[in-house]
């Protein structure tokens, strides 16, 4: 088992990060994701200034996608991490924010085909290679590109994990990906999405599942007081629950007349009312949220489900400072 945490660079600063990343480092957490928001600071300054404050901490964007940014632009800017980080760069990759690229006009068709292309073309350009026209490609097929003037990190190349949820994005994980980056907090989205992941690396190499490490990016909130922990919770549980398709509430056993209010309730920014929309079931189905003793219950059951990263993601709790200091000495 290995352990990340997310930082979203929007209400704290790139110092900020960077002096958290650091106390993640000295509490033994393995891996930094910096997430990638048009509207916040951007994640390859923040990683940089994190790469050279640390010495064992590996990190990356948590995720990028191919429709704000090209493959070779991604393949470019992972290389050079890897070598101010001394090999220390992964690669968080997804299809993209469906609810973001719309208002940057960008048409968000064929999400799973367009990630797979950019996959292949990043890999190829990381090795070293010259891409040349194929005729094969429908978005990205370069003509005679090639990184020249970075140093490219070698035989075992950058690990790239693909942010997956639907069936197709975990499949695509499964065959392209040394890792996943699943937006889930609870066992029983796990239950459902390894078997996914499985089949597809079995696919590829029926040894490949074996080294694949499966990510749960999770909505963290722990603090010694119960409620603290759980109250800071409510505004990341509505989020996701008011994202969420009928049938993964359904598989929560939640509210959905319930949940419609929690939305209607949001698109007013009355987080008054969402906070009493909020209960114990959306905060148990979509975070971890609790004092340690119940974080770390609800960890083991993310490990005996197949977990084998598991990612304290936002808000992490009441305190950040004293959040990254309990999971450090209570979870890890």
């Amino acid at each position: 088992m290995s352990y990340g945490i997310e930082f979203v660079p929007g209400n704290i600063s790139v110092k900020q990060v960077v002096k958290y990343c650091k106390l993640a480092e000295n509490k033994d957490i393995d891996f930094a994701w910096i997430t990638n928001h048009y509207n916040n600071r951007h994640c390859y300054p923040t990683l940089a200034a994190i790469a050279q404050a640390t010495d064992s901490l590996k990190m990356g964007p948590g995720i990028m996608n191919t429709f704000t940014d090209t493959p070779a632009a991604i393949a470019s800017f992972m290389c050079t991490l890897n070598e101010i980080s001394e090999g220390r760069a992964v690669l968080g990759i997804g299809p993209g924010d469906l609810s973001t690229l719309p208002k940057l006009a960008i048409d968000p068709v064929k999400p799973v085909a367009r990630l797979k292309e950019g996959v292949q073309q990043i890999k190829a350009l990381c090795s070293g290679q010259e891409v040349k026209k194929s005729g094969n490609m429908e978005f990205f097929d370069y003509d005679g590109a090639k990184l020249t003037g970075v140093q490219l990190p070698g035989k075992k190349g950058i690990p790239v994990y693909i942010g997956a949820q639907g069936p197709k994005m975990l499949e695509l994980a499964g065959e392209i990906g040394e890792g996943a980056l699943i937006n889930a907090s609870n066992s029983k989205d796990f239950d459902i999405a390894i078997p996914l992941i499985k089949a597809a690396c079995d696919k590829v190499d029926d040894k490949k599942f074996k080294k694949f490490d499966v990510g749960a990016y999770t909505a963290m909130s722990i603090d010694q007081s119960e409620k603290k922990a759980r109250n800071a919770a409510k505004i990341v549980a509505a989020f996701i629950a008011a994202g969420s398709p009928p049938a993964l509430l359904e598989r929560h056993g939640l509210d959905l007349s319930n949940v419609a209010k929690i939305k209607d309730a949001l698109s007013r920014f009355d987080f008054g009312a969402v906070g009493g929309l909020v209960g114990d079931g959306e905060i148990d189905a979509f975070t971890i949220a609790g004092t340690p003793e119940m974080v770390k219950e609800k960890c083991e059951n993310l490990t005996a489900s197949g977990v084998t990263q598991i990612i304290f993601g936002s808000p992490l709790g009441p305190d950040m400072t004293n959040s990254i200091r309990l999971l450090g000495k209570y979870i890890v």
